[in-house]
């Protein structure tokens, strides 16, 4: 689709879950009408049919206005269409281990699966079979530029392996980066007339933050509809429009994204972005150390047994068990997807940081709004102040689809109050003096003046409604950091369903090693998020 048409739907297929919404211009713009979400292989027709009947419900006059008054009317809509699959797996070789580690780096950050070999001291047989063999998708092979003295004996070698590969899979992708990429690094054997398969020439993964490797890496896996490479798309209008800077954390079932754009006056937003498979909500090669990083984060006294057999039934039937106990479990899996998405995007932590932080993908789904505001302020901490937001109904990739920019640009302008659940407003100070208290807030909204006295360690979760504005007035006893070194800050902050948080604890994040402990020292911080907590 080019252009948004007066009625539209939206269809985000996840690996687990498919949401679908129904978009609709009234009021001289268009408004997001409802969405609702279903077990991926459920028929979109159906879901669709299911928004239309409580919109029919809702207003009549509307739905007939739209043309979708009638059942079986909004099959024949227009869709914008996304789609996230699996992580495909690349095949990640290099001379040393020395030239693989960036390769491999690079690719895991361009939503891969990477299997990593290394030729010097290994089997040949076992390479070449690792590289032919039938899981694998692509093949990235790579060497200093120019080649080290210690590859430059095996280059060949890499290249007879690499090239015997493609001629018994002639579906495989190679890409050829750094050294190999150049004259000096090619092999006759891999560049012979008429070898099968197609051959990409990349820049080495150290040029600029192996960003130009990780493009065309990225535009190998998935089609024109990938869901995550739609979402940075997304997200680059979404800082247009709204004139910020735009974090995006998303997580799904067999993989995870993070995306930073920042709007710039007279250009197209800048758009950085990395998907990780594994910051999958459960990972494909599901470790102990998984399930220790799961574990850190739950508040609920659930054992290791009955937490690993509890994940495998989440695996099994991730749309399940989304209530209760396994909200909770579903959450702290998420935490711990999102962790390990931002250890792994290290060169995201080096640029502005952002104005709003955006949750996005299924996984966050289950919980209340607050406590996904309280995750999201639990794995995203940098000091300063940042709006929340949820992606509720899963149609910004959907979006992202839209060829046309102008009229997606227009689209999002219209519908970006509908799109996004508003969390509320994290502040985080950082530079602290524990024990004692650091200094004062007061908050003014339309009511009565909050003072709260600052305790480093803690949280403070202050009701400042969605829709409402307020002043942060803070005054410490030292200078910290809240994105600047002040003792006096007033911060202008947005209400939210999570309301207004007050973050005084550790930046990075320090939790007791021993469980018990840790366990109530979480339990005490998302008990105010989340009635009935463990109960």
């Amino acid at each position: 689709m080019s252009t948004p048409s007066r009625v539209l739907a939206t269809v985000d297929s996840g690996t687990a879950t498919a949401a679908v919404s129904l978009i609709g211009r009234a009021g001289g713009r268009h408004r997001l009408l409802g969405s609702t979400a279903g077990p991926v292989g459920t028929p979109v027709e159906a879901l669709l049919e299911r928004v239309r009947r409580r919109v029919a419900g809702a207003d009549p006059d509307l739905a007939q206005a739209l043309g979708i008054g009638l059942p079986g009317s909004a099959a024949d809509v227009p869709r914008l269409a996304s789609r996230t699959a699996p992580p495909p797996q690349l095949a990640a070789i290099a001379v040393t281990e020395r030239a693989l580690r960036p390769l491999a780096a690079v690719a895991e950050t361009a939503g891969w699966q990477v299997r990593a070999l290394v030729v010097q001291g290994a089997d040949i047989l076992k390479l070449a079979t690792s590289l032919a063999d039938g899981r694998v998708d692509a093949i990235l092979a790579g060497a200093s530029e120019p080649p080290a003295a210690d590859e430059r004996h095996l280059v060949a070698e890499l290249g007879n392996l690499v090239a015997a590969a493609t001629e018994r899979r002639p579906d495989l992708v190679t890409v050829l980066a750094g050294g190999l990429a150049t004259p000096g690094g090619r092999t006759e054997s891999l560049f012979r007339e008429g070898r099968p398969g197609a051959t990409v020439l990349a820049p080495s993964p150290t040029d600029a933050d192996g960003e130009p490797l990780r493009a065309i890496l990225d535009g190998l896996r998935g089609g024109g509809d990938d869901g995550r490479r739609a979402l940075a798309v997304a997200a680059g209008s979404l800082a247009t429009v709204l004139r910020r800077r735009i974090e995006v954390v998303e997580i799904g079932l067999a993989g995870g994204s993070r995306t930073l754009a920042s709007w710039r006056p007279g250009d197209r937003a800048s758009v950085r972005t990395g998907s990780v498979a594994r910051a999958a909500l459960l990972p494909r090669s599901f470790t102990d150390e998984i399930l220790d990083e799961i574990i850190r984060w739950l508040p609920i006294p659930l054992d290791r047994l009955r937490t690993r057999d509890r994940l495998r039934e989440m695996a099994a039937c991730p749309w399940g068990d989304a209530a209760g106990d396994g909200a909770v479990l579903r959450l702290a899996a998420a935490r711990a997807a999102a962790a390990r998405l931002l250890a792994r995007t290290p060169a995201m932590d080096g640029l502005p940081a952002a104005d709003i932080v955006i949750a996005s993908g299924g996984a966050w789904q289950a919980a209340p709004a607050p406590a996904t505001a309280l995750a999201l302020a639990d794995v995203v901490r940098r000091p300063g102040a940042r709006a929340l937001g949820l992606d509720h109904a899963r149609a910004l990739a959907p979006l992202g689809t839209l060829e046309d920019e102008d009229a997606r640009l227009r689209l999002m302008a219209d519908l970006f109050d509908d799109l996004l659940v508003p969390l509320g407003t994290v502040v985080q100070v950082a530079g602290l003096r524990p024990p004692r208290s650091v200094g004062t807030l007061v908050v003014r909204g339309s009511g009565d003046p909050m003072e709260v006295e600052l305790q480093p360690g803690g949280i403070d979760l202050i009701d400042v409604p969605p829709g409402e504005r307020a002043t942060a007035e803070f005054r410490f006893r030292d200078p910290v950091d809240v994105g600047t070194r002040t003792k006096r800050v007033d911060l202008g902050v947005t209400g939210g369903l999570g309301g207004l948080i007050v973050d005084l604890r550790d930046i990075p994040m320090r939790l007791p090693d021993r469980l018990e402990p840790r366990r109530e020292l979480l339990a005490g911080w998302q008990a105010p998020t989340w009635p009935g907590l463990g109960q």
